[in-house]
Protein backbone atom coordinates (compact mmCIF):
# COMPACT_ATOMS: atom_id res chain seq x y z
CA UNK A 1 0.00 0.00 0.00
CA UNK A 2 1.66 3.44 -1.00
CA UNK A 3 2.19 5.75 2.23
CA UNK A 4 -0.06 7.20 4.62
CA UNK A 5 -1.94 10.06 3.79
CA UNK A 6 -2.07 13.87 5.11
CA UNK A 7 -5.21 14.24 5.83
CA UNK A 8 -8.11 12.84 8.12
CA UNK A 9 -9.91 11.92 5.56
CA UNK A 10 -7.84 9.97 3.28
CA UNK A 11 -5.81 9.08 6.39
CA UNK A 12 -9.54 6.60 7.15
CA UNK A 13 -10.09 5.23 4.06
CA UNK A 14 -6.54 3.03 4.53
CA UNK A 15 -8.18 2.26 8.54
CA UNK A 16 -9.35 -1.40 8.61
CA UNK A 17 -11.75 -1.68 11.81
CA UNK A 18 -10.69 -5.45 13.24
CA UNK A 19 -12.74 -7.16 15.59
CA UNK A 20 -10.74 -9.56 18.45
CA UNK A 21 -12.27 -11.99 20.72
CA UNK A 22 -10.18 -10.97 23.62
CA UNK A 23 -12.73 -10.08 26.02
CA UNK A 24 -13.81 -11.93 29.06
CA UNK A 25 -17.42 -13.93 28.30
CA UNK A 26 -16.30 -14.30 24.39
CA UNK A 27 -17.12 -10.24 24.01
CA UNK A 28 -15.46 -9.30 20.69
CA UNK A 29 -13.85 -5.37 21.06
CA UNK A 30 -12.81 -3.49 18.11
CA UNK A 31 -9.55 -1.41 17.62
CA UNK A 32 -8.20 0.79 14.82
CA UNK A 33 -5.58 -0.77 12.76
CA UNK A 34 -3.34 1.52 10.21
CA UNK A 35 -1.82 -0.56 7.61
CA UNK A 36 1.52 0.58 6.27
CA UNK A 37 4.73 -0.40 4.30
CA UNK A 38 8.66 0.02 5.22
CA UNK A 39 10.26 0.27 8.06
CA UNK A 40 9.79 3.70 9.39
CA UNK A 41 8.17 4.54 12.98
CA UNK A 42 6.45 7.45 14.82
CA UNK A 43 5.79 8.85 18.12
CA UNK A 44 2.55 7.83 20.15
CA UNK A 45 0.89 7.63 23.31
CA UNK A 46 -0.85 4.50 24.90
CA UNK A 47 -3.59 5.49 27.36
CA UNK A 48 -3.29 3.10 30.38
CA UNK A 49 -4.65 3.00 33.41
CA UNK A 50 -2.96 1.60 36.43
CA UNK A 51 -4.03 -2.09 37.94
CA UNK A 52 -1.88 -1.44 41.01
CA UNK A 53 -0.26 1.18 43.00
CA UNK A 54 2.91 1.49 40.87
CA UNK A 55 5.97 3.83 40.85
CA UNK A 56 6.71 6.03 37.87
CA UNK A 57 9.91 3.34 37.18
CA UNK A 58 7.80 0.52 37.13
CA UNK A 59 5.10 1.86 34.63
CA UNK A 60 7.92 2.83 32.54
CA UNK A 61 10.20 -0.23 32.83
CA UNK A 62 6.12 -2.04 32.04
CA UNK A 63 6.06 -0.40 28.69
CA UNK A 64 9.97 -0.18 28.03
CA UNK A 65 10.04 3.78 28.30
CA UNK A 66 11.94 6.20 29.68
CA UNK A 67 10.78 7.44 33.98
CA UNK A 68 10.83 11.07 32.31
CA UNK A 69 9.25 10.69 29.18
CA UNK A 70 6.67 9.16 31.06
CA UNK A 71 5.96 12.11 33.41
CA UNK A 72 6.77 14.93 30.64
CA UNK A 73 3.80 13.42 28.86
CA UNK A 74 1.74 13.57 32.02
CA UNK A 75 2.53 16.88 32.82
CA UNK A 76 4.84 16.23 35.84
CA UNK A 77 7.71 17.38 36.79
CA UNK A 78 10.99 15.28 35.77
CA UNK A 79 13.22 17.59 37.48
CA UNK A 80 12.20 16.73 40.86
CA UNK A 81 13.86 14.67 43.39
CA UNK A 82 13.17 11.12 43.37
CA UNK A 83 10.35 11.80 40.71
CA UNK A 84 11.07 7.99 38.98
CA UNK A 85 10.27 6.75 42.66
CA UNK A 86 6.74 8.63 43.14
CA UNK A 87 4.10 6.59 43.54
CA UNK A 88 0.95 6.45 41.38
CA UNK A 89 -2.10 5.13 42.50
CA UNK A 90 -4.34 2.16 41.47
CA UNK A 91 -6.76 3.43 38.75
CA UNK A 92 -4.42 6.82 37.70
CA UNK A 93 -4.80 6.89 33.48
CA UNK A 94 -1.55 7.82 32.17
CA UNK A 95 -0.40 8.48 28.88
CA UNK A 96 2.81 6.15 28.11
CA UNK A 97 4.91 7.57 25.05
CA UNK A 98 6.00 4.61 22.67
CA UNK A 99 7.37 4.54 18.98
CA UNK A 100 4.75 3.19 16.48
CA UNK A 101 6.23 0.64 13.87
CA UNK A 102 5.48 -1.10 11.00
CA UNK A 103 5.59 -4.75 11.75
CA UNK A 104 3.37 -7.64 9.56
CA UNK A 105 1.83 -4.37 7.66
CA UNK A 106 0.27 -3.02 10.28
CA UNK A 107 0.98 -0.38 12.88
CA UNK A 108 1.43 -1.40 16.14
CA UNK A 109 4.11 -1.33 19.26
CA UNK A 110 6.50 -4.24 19.92
CA UNK A 111 9.05 -2.91 22.49
CA UNK A 112 7.44 -4.20 25.33
CA UNK A 113 8.59 -7.57 26.86
CA UNK A 114 7.25 -8.76 30.04
CA UNK A 115 7.87 -11.38 32.22
CA UNK A 116 5.01 -14.16 32.76
CA UNK A 117 4.48 -14.08 36.98
CA UNK A 118 3.24 -17.08 38.79
CA UNK A 119 -0.78 -17.35 38.18
CA UNK A 120 -0.73 -15.15 35.48
CA UNK A 121 -2.57 -16.39 31.84
CA UNK A 122 -2.77 -14.88 28.69
CA UNK A 123 -6.34 -13.18 29.48
CA UNK A 124 -4.81 -11.66 32.91
CA UNK A 125 -1.93 -10.31 31.10
CA UNK A 126 -3.95 -8.35 28.58
CA UNK A 127 -6.84 -7.53 30.58
CA UNK A 128 -5.22 -6.84 33.94
CA UNK A 129 -1.53 -6.01 33.73
CA UNK A 130 -1.93 -4.05 30.51
CA UNK A 131 -5.29 -3.13 31.13
CA UNK A 132 -7.32 -3.95 27.84
CA UNK A 133 -4.45 -2.41 25.26
CA UNK A 134 -3.37 -6.00 24.77
CA UNK A 135 -5.87 -8.85 23.57
CA UNK A 136 -4.85 -12.27 24.82
CA UNK A 137 -4.89 -13.50 20.74
CA UNK A 138 -2.18 -11.36 20.10
CA UNK A 139 -0.03 -11.56 22.50
CA UNK A 140 -0.56 -15.70 21.75
CA UNK A 141 0.34 -15.21 18.09
CA UNK A 142 3.19 -13.09 18.65
CA UNK A 143 4.77 -15.72 21.21
CA UNK A 144 3.87 -19.16 19.43
CA UNK A 145 1.85 -19.90 22.45
CA UNK A 146 0.63 -23.49 22.20
CA UNK A 147 -2.50 -23.17 24.48
CA UNK A 148 -5.55 -21.61 22.25
CA UNK A 149 -7.17 -21.51 26.00
CA UNK A 150 -6.46 -17.60 27.33
CA UNK A 151 -6.89 -18.69 30.69
CA UNK A 152 -4.14 -21.75 30.89
CA UNK A 153 -1.41 -20.54 33.12
CA UNK A 154 1.89 -19.79 31.64
CA UNK A 155 4.89 -20.26 32.62
CA UNK A 156 6.17 -18.59 35.82
CA UNK A 157 9.34 -16.29 33.89
CA UNK A 158 8.09 -16.91 30.31
CA UNK A 159 9.10 -13.84 28.34
CA UNK A 160 6.30 -12.72 26.40
CA UNK A 161 6.52 -9.75 23.31
CA UNK A 162 2.95 -8.08 24.25
CA UNK A 163 2.26 -5.75 20.67
CA UNK A 164 -0.23 -3.07 21.59
CA UNK A 165 -2.32 -1.05 19.47
CA UNK A 166 -0.99 2.30 17.86
CA UNK A 167 -1.52 4.69 14.66
CA UNK A 168 0.89 7.25 13.05
CA UNK A 169 -1.38 8.44 9.91
CA UNK A 170 1.70 10.61 9.18
CA UNK A 171 1.45 12.29 12.06
CA UNK A 172 -1.41 14.80 11.15
CA UNK A 173 -4.86 15.37 11.54
CA UNK A 174 -6.72 17.41 8.83
CA UNK A 175 -3.64 19.00 7.39
CA UNK A 176 -2.32 20.04 10.97
CA UNK A 177 0.68 18.10 13.17
CA UNK A 178 -0.58 15.58 15.76
CA UNK A 179 -0.02 12.48 17.44
CA UNK A 180 -2.26 9.52 18.26
CA UNK A 181 -3.44 8.68 21.58
CA UNK A 182 -4.37 4.72 21.66
CA UNK A 183 -7.74 4.75 23.97
CA UNK A 184 -9.45 2.27 25.70
CA UNK A 185 -12.99 3.08 25.93
CA UNK A 186 -14.50 2.28 29.45
CA UNK A 187 -18.25 1.58 30.79
CA UNK A 188 -19.61 4.46 31.02
CA UNK A 189 -17.70 6.24 28.51
CA UNK A 190 -19.64 7.72 25.50
CA UNK A 191 -17.64 8.90 22.13
CA UNK A 192 -19.19 12.47 22.41
CA UNK A 193 -17.46 12.87 25.96
CA UNK A 194 -14.12 10.87 24.88
CA UNK A 195 -13.91 13.33 21.66
CA UNK A 196 -14.33 16.52 24.44
CA UNK A 197 -12.38 15.00 26.76
CA UNK A 198 -9.72 15.50 24.27
CA UNK A 199 -10.48 18.52 22.72
CA UNK A 200 -11.32 17.35 19.33
CA UNK A 201 -14.93 16.56 17.91
CA UNK A 202 -17.01 13.43 17.17
CA UNK A 203 -16.93 13.74 13.60
CA UNK A 204 -13.07 13.83 13.89
CA UNK A 205 -13.07 10.89 16.22
CA UNK A 206 -15.51 9.01 13.88
CA UNK A 207 -13.05 9.88 10.57
CA UNK A 208 -10.03 8.52 12.26
CA UNK A 209 -11.54 5.35 13.26
CA UNK A 210 -13.58 4.89 10.42
CA UNK A 211 -16.69 4.60 12.32
CA UNK A 212 -20.31 4.24 10.86
CA UNK A 213 -21.84 5.45 14.16
CA UNK A 214 -20.52 7.67 17.16
CA UNK A 215 -21.03 4.39 19.62
CA UNK A 216 -18.02 2.86 20.80
CA UNK A 217 -18.52 -0.57 23.28
CA UNK A 218 -16.03 -0.84 27.10
CA UNK A 219 -12.84 -2.49 25.65
CA UNK A 220 -12.93 -0.59 22.40
CA UNK A 221 -9.34 0.97 21.24
CA UNK A 222 -9.84 4.24 19.76
CA UNK A 223 -7.23 6.28 18.07
CA UNK A 224 -7.62 9.90 19.55
CA UNK A 225 -5.94 12.85 17.90
CA UNK A 226 -3.69 15.24 20.47
CA UNK A 227 -2.23 18.32 18.96
CA UNK A 228 1.06 18.26 17.65
CA UNK A 229 4.40 20.71 16.80
CA UNK A 230 7.28 18.79 17.34
CA UNK A 231 9.04 16.69 14.29
CA UNK A 232 8.97 13.39 13.92
CA UNK A 233 11.98 12.62 16.24
CA UNK A 234 9.85 13.93 19.32
CA UNK A 235 6.71 13.38 20.80
CA UNK A 236 4.08 16.58 22.04
CA UNK A 237 1.19 15.84 24.34
CA UNK A 238 -1.00 18.35 26.27
CA UNK A 239 -1.86 18.02 29.97
CA UNK A 240 -5.76 18.17 30.39
CA UNK A 241 -4.80 19.83 33.49
CA UNK A 242 -2.64 22.38 32.94
CA UNK A 243 -2.90 22.57 28.83
CA UNK A 244 1.07 23.03 29.20
CA UNK A 245 2.78 21.56 25.78
CA UNK A 246 5.57 19.25 26.62
CA UNK A 247 7.88 18.27 23.49
CA UNK A 248 10.22 15.99 24.33
CA UNK A 249 12.76 13.47 22.86
CA UNK A 250 10.72 9.80 22.81
CA UNK A 251 13.67 7.48 24.36
CA UNK A 252 12.40 3.83 23.82
CA UNK A 253 14.26 1.39 25.89
CA UNK A 254 15.25 -2.34 24.50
Amino acid sequence: MAGVCGSVAAAAAMVVVVMVSSLPGGVEAKTTIEPCTGSDSCSALLGYTLYADMKVSEVAALFGTDPAALLAANALDFGAPGAAHRILPMGLFVRVPTRCSCTDGVRKSVSVRYAARPADTLATVADGVFAGLAFADQIRNANAVASADPDAPLDPGQKLVVPLPCVCFNSSDNNLPAVYLSYVVQVGDTVPAIAASYETTVTDVMNVNAMGSPIAAPGDILAIPLPGTCSSQTLQTISQMSRMVYCIELTVLS
